[in-house]
């Protein structure tokens, strides 16, 4: 049986607003999880797991990349992810450095064996259902590790929101400027995805946390309020623009048009 295959990339083109919405997705995911465990702890697990399994579903039975579907689908793994990563904490009492390690282990793993079916692990090569799966297995375990690892330096370590969020915002240019010096850039671009994860949380916790915690006060609700308004604001903005299709990809697709793909022509 062939693969099923996309006429072109079901991810959005890597550009400044990609990683606004991305940044802000993480912040949102952290806060709304927090916020709806003080209403009711079935209900955020009603709508954390309900809500991620329902955008996946969705955005894996699609055949082409829409804005709408695609970052609904990053703000269920957020919310998702977030629950996952503090799970094993408040279950088993681990502790957010140790969750880490095992997210990392896990997170290499999946990147290998991706790797290795695929012969890539390119954002721009998503164009099959088995490469579509693996990336978003990779994302869930992306907002996992970056969960933990924010947790671990705010509170294993003790450095707070605000230290944490200047940890963060040296680390994520990081890559940029390992990638300048000849970085992979796949290598540079998943080391920046999973950064995003603690920056963006810390600083929504910053925000919503109280004054006794660290934060400014502001609230956990209101706090996620505002990131799903403006999250509402920038897809929507992607949506009628088209600024996010990634171009350059699909050029290189159609070029290629014709040509035997090894990988495409195997079983599933």
């Amino acid at each position: 049986m062939r693969i099923r295959v996309f006429s072109a990339p079901k991810v959005p083109a890597v550009f400044f607003m990609f990683w606004v919405v991305k940044l802000l997705t993480t912040g949102i995911g952290e806060t709304a999880s927090d916020f709806l465990g003080t209403i009711s702890i079935p209900l955020a697990a009603l709508i954390g797991v309900g809500g991620f399994f329902t955008a996946l579903y969705l955005q894996l039975k699609a055949d082409t990349y829409h804005p709408v579907r695609y970052w609904a689908t990053v703000l269920g793994v957020a919310l998702f992810g977030t629950m996952i990563a503090d799970g094993p904490h408040v279950a088993l009492g681990t502790p957010y450095w140790f969750d880490s390690i095992v997210y990392l282990v896990l997170l290499c793993g999946l990147l290998t064996w991706w790797r290795r079916s695929e012969g890539t692990i390119s954002v721009h090569s998503i164009t099959t259902a088995r490469r579509e799966r693996f990336y978003w297995g990779v994302v869930l375990l992306t907002f996992g590790l970056g969960t933990a690892v924010g947790d671990a330096t705010a509170i294993d370590f003790g450095l707070g929101f605000t230290w944490s969020i200047l940890l963060f915002a040296v680390l994520i240019v990081v890559p940029l400027g390992l990638w300048k010096l000849g970085l992979n850039v796949t290598v540079a671009f998943w080391a920046s995805y999973v950064l995003t994860r603690p920056l963006g949380a810390s600083v929504a916790d910053w925000l919503g946390k109280g004054t006794h915690e660290g934060g400014v006060g502001w609230g956990l609700g209101p706090v996620t309020g505002i990131g799903l308004l403006l999250f509402a604001v920038f897809v929507a903005y992607l949506t009628v623009t088209h600024s996010d299709v990634d171009h350059a990809a699909v050029h290189a697709r159609e070029s290629a048009a014709g040509e035997s793909d090894p990988v495409l022509d195997s079983a599933s």
